[in-house]
Formats: C-alpha cells, structure tokens, sequence
C-alpha cells in the first residue's frame, strides 16, 4: 500500500488549497434544482490535490457547501488516518476500494468492489483507500463543503 509520500501538514495544505473554488467550481455554484441536468465525462474537469487524488465537480461547490464530486486515486494509495466536518456518501466506479474506521474496523475493512456504497459520518476519523492494482474512481455528495483535517497515529 502506498501512502502520500508528502508530510502529513503539506496534506493538509495541499487538501485545502483544493477546496479553494475554482473558476469551474463557482460556475456550477449557480446550480438550479428546477433545471435538467446532461453532464456528459468529457465535461468533468478534474483538478489535481496532490499527485495521487483528483477531484472533479459534477455540480454544487464543494469548497462552500452542498455538492456531488467525482474522484480518483493512484493505485495502491490509501490518505493518512483524518476527518471530514461534514458527513458524505460514496460510491465506487472503478477499482476496490477501502474506507477503513479507526476504531471500528481499521484493520480489516470491507472491500469495496465497483457498485459499492459507503457513508462516513461528520467528525468520523477514517482513512480512504484504493487497494486496487489499477487506479480507483467514485463519486461522493455531501450537504456541506469538504474539508480534510489529519489525525495522526
């Protein structure tokens, strides 16, 4: 398994850098629950966090509030143990991922092949994982704006 080969405080930076709004990011700030929505792939635009996580914005804004985010991970990468202050909902896409709980399963999470949900709770510290051989994607939504605090060991 690889970890983020940077400092756990430049990850934190790193993180928080990427929840700053984008040009993108606050054109999809005007989002109209009354309109229909066609977002074709091609139309995501991912910005890179750091060398293995991208995120692309498929509507909201999630460096401000409510939002729904597609993103990637290197193979073989799993972040530093951390919190979110908002609680959020994903879904696998592509490759098996883990989302291991601290003090709940962190040893032995469940795998999570493509098709796979799962929730983390606010203030829960956990760790997100790409434990496949290939590059992992999935979307997550959350009411409010994404956030990344590390929790060190």
């Amino acid at each position: 398994m690889r970890f983020l080969p940077l400092r756990f405080p430049a990850l934190a930076v790193a993180l928080a850098g990427a929840v700053t709004a984008t040009s993108a990011m606050a054109q999809d700030a005007a989002f109209d629950a009354a309109a229909p929505v066609a977002k074709p792939s091609s139309e995501v635009t991912y910005e890179p966090v750091n060398e293995a996580i991208q995120f692309g914005t498929a509507w909201g804004d999630r460096a401000t509030g409510a939002h729904g985010t597609f993103g990637t991970f290197i193979a073989n990468f799993q972040t530093p143990f951390h919190t979110h202050s908002q609680s959020y909902h994903g879904v696998v896409l592509e490759g098996v991922m883990t989302n291991p709980f601290k003090d709940v399963d962190a040893d032995n999470p469940a795998q999570l092949e493509v098709g796979s949900y799962w929730y983390v709770p606010a203030d829960s510290i956990h760790a997100t994982a790409c434990v496949s051989d290939t590059p992992c994607r999935f979307f997550f939504t959350a009411e409010g704006p994404f956030n990344f605090d590390v929790h060190e060991e």
